[in-house]
């Protein structure tokens, strides 16, 4: 067949390859210049790898997602750590044995842990919201005390509200981990292509049977010239927003390069109860590149404004997904198209996650 994907993000670029080693001729626009969606990244003149649009670490459990990627590229072994700044200092997040020694005195500490254990299995992640259920004092304060210094002032800053407007069940499912793993995911895959995501997503790209052509926009007479068209865009734009916007946040990165070997001692620090920006991310702890400078991310959540600045996170609520469901009524009644793809499904998707959607979408297709 001959197809039609929109979008070179990851989703596109996935579909493009699995469609054309089952002999489709695919052809992929994108209206920015680059591939690789928001997972663009390039090398500076010193070798660090440089994530244009924020920090991103592949992680999975899915094996076959893994070995599927690995067919295009090398992998350098990396296991996430995030610190964020507490009370002064910086601990370990998610919250875990490591982070209470850190910041409160060795008996208060050692309750804690005591009271974690007597609950709770080892080496698990535990939401707040079970802490908070306990009849454990020691576990009520430390929930208290996790969702307001890890939680509470990041998400406000994050999402754009107001502190009383955050429920308390919804937002209690930031977890505390029973154990000393320092490590933001547990994920049995993890790493950081060794010649980047960009040169990953060439490789993919690279078959007979894909044609790609950058900064085109997509205009429905397009799909005349098709068979069957996977649109990875925002589902309300192919629709000329006719029911409204669905609403998304963005983020801002301001990238500093400093004149020194490191700015900071770990690769992503959060900044929960300080500052406007939410995170800064130092790029050459990915692949442990070594130069004589360094190259942080400032980022600062923002609202998304069409034409101002791209779409990051779906703001998903009880009105934004029934204006979702209305797109997709609308969609169903679109012949041979099929929307896919952190705005195609007004879902955000991990880098795994999205390639398994692209599995599952083509088993039935």
């Amino acid at each position: 067949m001959k197809i039609l994907i929109v979008g070179c993000g990851i989703t596109g670029i996935t579909l493009a390859r699995k469609l054309a080693e089952n002999s489709h001729q695919v052809a992929i626009i994108d209206s920015r210049d680059h591939i690789g969606g928001n997972c663009f990244d390039y090398f500076n003149e010193e070798g660090v790898d440089v994530h244009l649009y924020g920090t991103h670490i592949f992680h999975t459990d899915n094996e076959e997602v893994w070995h599927f990627l690995s067919q295009f590229t090398q992998w350098y072994p990396y296991q996430h750590e995030v610190k964020a700044l507490i009370d002064g200092q910086l601990v370990p997040i998610p919250f875990n044995f490591n982070s209470i020694e850190q910041l409160f005195p060795t008996d208060m500490a050692k309750r804690l842990i005591d009271a974690l254990l007597d609950e709770f299995p080892f080496n698990q992640k535990v939401p707040i919201l079970k802490l908070r259920q306990s009849k454990s004092k020691e576990l009520q304060f430390l929930a208290d005390y996790v969702y307001e210094k890890v939680f509470l002032y990041y998400t406000v800053k994050q999402w754009g509200v107001k502190p009383e407007e955050l429920d308390p069940l919804v937002t209690g499912r930031v977890p505390v981990f029973v154990g000393e793993d320092n490590r933001y995911f547990q994920s049995k895959y993890q790493g950081i292509p060794l010649k980047g995501y960009t040169e990953m997503f060439k490789n993919m790209l690279d078959h007979p049977n894909i044609s790609l052509e950058l900064s085109k926009k997509f205009d429905k007479t397009n799909l005349n010239e098709f068979e069957h068209c996977y649109f990875t865009g925002a589902i309300d734009e192919y629709f000329d927003y006719q029911l409204g916007q669905l609403p998304y946040r963005s983020l801002k990165f301001d990238f500093l390069t400093f004149d020194r070997p490191y700015f900071q001692k770990n690769s992503v620090v959060n900044y929960p109860c300080n500052y406007d920006f939410t995170r800064i991310g130092e790029y050459k702890y990915f692949l442990d590149s070594v130069s004589p400078s360094t190259v942080v991310s400032y980022e600062y959540p923002e609202a998304f404004i069409l034409g101002k600045n791209e779409r990051y996170y779906p703001i998903i609520d009880d009105e934004n997904k029934s204006l979702y469901q209305k797109y997709l009524a609308l969609a169903e009644s679109e012949k041979n198209i099929t929307f896919l793809g952190r705005l195609g499904d007004y879902k955000y998707y991990d880098m795994d996650k999205a390639v398994e959607r692209v599995f599952e979408v083509l088993k039935t297709y």
